[in-house]
């Protein structure tokens, strides 16, 4: 078992990492040259003034009395500049959102490993092209800005990260910081001549990345009072900025400015995902170059209604994608595009002549051609030249005519012909997505391959071990054995040679060497396959047919359950008729009604919201008083059959419940009244994570009682972690684990399984009798979906992906509150496990009383889950918007992740069930 188990987790391994080769590659490029405007730029500096997790509504929406809560702002984009809204993309974290706007591309996934901080790969950026830029804000954005800067002409200014704490009794001190910080460097410049003589000259930057909007939405909520003011302090102090600026520069009106938000945020204070609160954010533009307010009497092309929300339909609105605004301030002070920028120059927003416009759209269009080019040159020098396809609709000779009939048409001084520019670089951002994308048919038919050699091999070694078939040795051949041997390393030789040829990377050569080997096993163990069929006779066909459609059935109502969590409802309200069903309920009415009414009440949980509730600790303390009045129950009710020794009393841990169901009541009563948290309760918090493994090691092995004391300690941290009515998942879904447990054993009794041991006797640590270990049947079939099922049930019951990528920080209060990306996301990633651990126990324990070995019903498991899995696989397709293929790979990301913590997690359930530590043992002493 052990050694299936480590290849089995290879294999899995490989197959979870591929989906980032194939689908979330770095999509930069290296080596192009940098391109600028021939003509000389409108603006001398730029000020850039980011407000993170500022939505667009929230700063453009007027006050019920029909003011405005940004005065300054609104006066801009009603007389001096122009406006529209920033569409931004997914994921949306700070990180990604300032690296669409300051470098122009769309950042992948791959960063998220790094905290959204570090830079996985180095990227040219606006600050980078600048002569010199000057950053104030979060010590989290600045530097990777500065990192990636080609010699030392980006300086940052950055508070200490301890001050970016939620239980802050005022964030707005970080922007506060921010513009105090820029006026004291303004007056400071007047006692520095080489400063002064530094900011004097062209193509400088400003940047001012403003925290407190957002640390105040994660903390109050966008709604509140807190939230709502902080933006009323950045439009003051932006109306401030402007003002030191131009005094400085003594009005020479060379200076633009660019107010933006990288991410918006939703209703209950979290972002990340792709609603619009979180994707709309406010872009304003105003100062040299810039196109001032355009009054419209007609209907604008935006049907989304919310010009007439803010009442701006008399300005026109221009919206953009978040990428564009890095070529937008390229081109208003005259540094070269950032070479890796996908953005297009709306222009819009431009007030210059004509032929600055077209310039600036062919410079954009060339800078873009540039990557593809690169890009194709790249795919070209890695290919056979007999196998290397090119991008049709931009060849080399449609290349050179569309760049030289634009060129043309500019010395012609024909402007408002520049439609080949916007032609040009529509062709090369979908070539750019061509290259990327090359080598995922090869490499998807590649994992496929393996995939379905690996579950082929899974169920042919569940047939061989378990259907009672054997070949006598005289029938076994050995020199088709070696001829297999001999065609197998033939394959994986010629392989081998041609992605030499091709000098593809490392990680190529396991993809397509994978399938080889777990092939190999497969046709050599295909013998079982045929003398399955050819005793098909003899066995109960259409049985086995109504246990597979049902399977199969029951695989598409889970994969369709990662898109619809409600449909969980549908299949918890199915199991809980099986007892009715399966003529249970005749023979164990009360366990049938238990299994029934638990069934029920767990369906309830998929109904409910996923984000979006509003904290109540008081349902967390309920929540306590349930859990520890239903082990108070079971103790009562068991104190005759199985008697717990003196010094197993789980006393102290139900106690230890009670207080953590506590704390976090009072952890937010002490954040509502801004007194910060409390130091009694952190370490509380800190000393029952660290223990709630350790706890259950202590206790009786005896099934019931260490089941009882994994769930009390793990349902303690559970509780620090919960704000609301997810703290009521684990005591039903335990009752229902209970259930699920004194069920199977009916179950088992009705198949007339011989010597069949009472559960409440049964010790996890005591020898395991061989001679009674059975083989598997049709209904562990049927018990290894059950276990699929609840494992799905258990992730999604109180919420899906999004709320992990955008969860509400107010989970972790107990712990921290100082943002620390890792930590916060590694406590609730332990939150989502719990659940899991908790089904896993109890398969554990349901593999014990039924007498049957681990590694039977894991098999079945695993096919279940691969089949799932490549199901997914199969649902990413090269059509349809990002976010649908995106959507499809992170359910892949979710099942592949399943299966492999269910095979670390049975090592760890095992240890949790059947291992203790005894911390001291009584001795009598005699006296002669």
């Amino acid at each position: 078992m052990i050694t299936f188990l480590l290849v089995g987790l290879i294999v899995h391994v490989v197959f979870f990492i591929s989906i980032f080769d194939i689908y979330f590659t770095s999509p930069l490029v290296h080596g192009m040259t940098p391109q600028s405007i021939p003509l000389k730029a409108p603006a001398s500096r730029l000020v850039l003034v980011v407000a993170d997790g500022l939505r667009a509504d929230s700063l453009f929406s007027l006050l019920p009395n029909g003011s405005s809560r940004s005065p300054y702002i609104r006066s801009v984009i009603e007389n001096t500049g122009s406006w529209g809204v920033s569409h931004t993309r997914v994921p949306t974290e700070s990180r990604p959102g300032h690296v669409a706007l300051i470098a122009g591309f769309y950042e992948d996934v791959s960063a998220v490993a790094k905290g959204w901080k570090e830079n996985p790969v180095e990227f040219d950026s606006v600050f980078n092209e600048s002569r010199r830029t000057w950053c104030w804000g979060s010590p989290d954005i600045l530097p990777m800005f500065a990192k990636g800067a080609s010699g030392d002409h980006v300086y940052t200014h950055t508070y200490p990260a301890q001050e970016e704490d939620f239980a802050s009794t005022d964030a707005s001190r970080l922007d506060r910081w921010v513009f105090d910080q820029v006026k004291s460097f303004f007056q400071s410049v007047k006692s520095n001549s080489s400063l002064g003589a530094s900011l004097l000259e062209d193509k400088n930057i400003f940047f001012l990345h403003l925290l407190g909007i957002d640390t105040n939405g994660h903390a109050h909520r966008p709604m509140s009072k807190e939230y709502k003011e902080n933006i009323g302090l950045v439009d003051s102090g932006v109306a401030d900025l402007v003002s030191t600026v131009e005094e400085f520069f003594g009005y020479d009106g060379k200076t633009v400015y660019v107010f933006t938000s990288d991410h918006g945020m939703t209703n209950w204070g979290s972002h990340g995902a792709g609603h619009p609160s979180e994707t709309l954010t406010p872009l304003v533009v105003w100062g040299a170059g810039v196109q001032k307010a355009q009054r419209v009497n007609e209907v604008q092309p935006y049907a989304d209604g919310y010009l007439q929300d803010w009442q701006l339909e008399h300005v026109r609105r221009v919206d953009v994608n978040q990428a564009d605004i890095a070529a937008l301030m390229a081109s208003l002070i005259g540094v070269p595009f950032p070479v890796n920028s996908v953005g297009v120059l709306p222009l819009l927003y431009l007030n210059n002549s004509e032929e600055f416009k077209a310039e600036s759209m062919y410079t954009n269009a060339i800078q873009i051609l540039e990557q593809f080019k690169t890009k194709m040159s790249q795919k070209k020098e890695t290919t056979l030249s007999f196998l290397f396809t090119p991008y049709q609709f931009l060849t080399e000779s449609k290349q050179v005519e569309i760049t030289n009939k634009a060129r043309i048409l500019i010395q012609l001084q024909k402007y408002e012909d520049i439609s080949l520019c916007q032609t040009l670089i529509t062709r090369s951002l979908e070539g750019l997505v061509y290259y990327h994308k090359y080598d995922r048919f090869f490499l998807g038919c590649s994992v496929v391959m393996g995939f379905i050699g690996w579950t082929s091999y899974v169920v042919l070694v569940i047939l061989k071990t378990h259907s009672g078939l054997s070949r006598p040795p005289d029938v076994v051949q050995k020199i088709p054995s070696r001829k297999l041997l001999t065609l197998c390393l033939c394959v994986a030789l010629l392989i081998i040679l041609f992605l030499l040829v091709q000098r593809s990377p490392l990680t190529y050569y396991i993809y397509c060497l994978l399938p080889v080997p777990v092939w190999y096993c497969v046709l050599k163990e295909s013998g079982t396959l045929t003398d399955l069929v050819q005793s098909a006779h003899s066995l109960p066909l259409w049985k086995c047919l109504r246990y597979f459609v049902l399977v199969a059935f029951g695989i598409e109502l889970l994969v369709v359950s990662f898109f619809h969590r409600s449909v969980l409802t549908i299949g918890l309200a199915a199991l809980a008729l099986w007892p009715f069903c399966s003529g249970l309920f005749s023979k164990a009415k009360w366990r049938s009604l238990s299994w029934f009414l638990g069934c029920l009440c767990l369906a309830a949980f998929p109904l409910m919201p996923v984000v979006g509730r509003e904290p109540n600790v008081d349902v967390v303390m309920c929540a306590g008083l349930l859990i520890l009045l239903t082990s108070f129950c079971y103790l009562w009710s068991s104190r005759h059959k199985t008697p717990l020794h003196t010094s197993d009393r789980p006393q102290f841990v139900m106690l230890h419940v009670a207080v953590c169901a506590y704390v976090p009541s009072l952890t937010h009563s002490s954040l509502l009244q801004k007194q910060g948290l409390p130091l009694m309760n952190q370490i509380i918090s800190w000393s029952t994570l660290a223990s709630s493994i350790v706890i259950p090691l202590l206790s009786s092995t005896r099934i019931f009682h260490r089941l009882l004391s994994i769930l009390l300690s793990l349902t303690s941290t559970y509780f620090l972690l919960s704000t609301g009515s997810e703290a009521v998942f684990p005591p039903v879904l335990s009752w229902l684990m209970f259930a699920w447990i004194n069920i199977e054993q009916e179950a088992l009794l009705a198949q007339g399984v011989a010597g069949r041991q009472e559960v409440s006797s049964i010790d996890f640590a005591a020898n395991i009798d061989i001679s009674r270990i059975r083989q598997l049947k049709l209904d562990d079939i049927r018990r290894s979906y059950f276990f699929v099922f609840f494992i799905i049930t258990a992730f999604f019951g109180t919420g899906n992906i999004a709320s992990i990528n955008s969860f509400d920080p107010a989970s972790v209060y107990c712990f921290l509150t100082v943002f620390n990306p890792f930590i916060m996301g590694a406590l609730m990633m332990w939150k989502v496990i719990i659940p899991f651990i908790i089904v896993m126990c109890t398969f554990e324990t349901i593999q014990v009383s039924t007498q049957l070995s681990s590694r039977s019903l894991f098999l079945i498991v695993l096919v279940i889950s691969d089949l799932m899995a490549l199901h997914f696989f199969f649902m990413v397709q090269d059509y349809g918007s990002w976010l649908d293929i995106g959507t499809s790979i992170s359910h892949y990301v979710i099942v592949m992740s399943m299966t492999i913590f269910l095979m670390l997690l049975s090592v760890l359930t095992h240890v949790l069930t059947s291992k203790r530590i005894i911390l001291w043992r009584r001795t009598k002493i005699h006296f002669p």
